[in-house]
């Protein structure tokens, strides 16, 4: 049986796209270039013990199980 413990959460998003940022939910990382959305996106997995999931070459998802 699945419980709201067991399913995935979006615990951040990091983007150099500013018009994803629609408020509500999940903070959002804007960055300036890619070495940025990389080095911040692999940082934050690490400091949350996420999976990085790319959404599309400007935008990456931190997702907590």
């Amino acid at each position: 049986m699945d419980t709201e413990e067991n399913k995935a959460k979006i615990a951040a998003i990091v983007t150099q796209n500013q018009n994803v940022i629609l408020g509500g939910g999940a903070p959002v990382f804007l960055v300036h270039d890619k070495e940025e959305l990389q080095k911040i996106s692999s940082s934050l997995g690490k400091i949350l013990d996420s999976a990085v999931h790319e959404i599309n070459d400007q935008t990456i998802i931190i997702v907590t199980r």
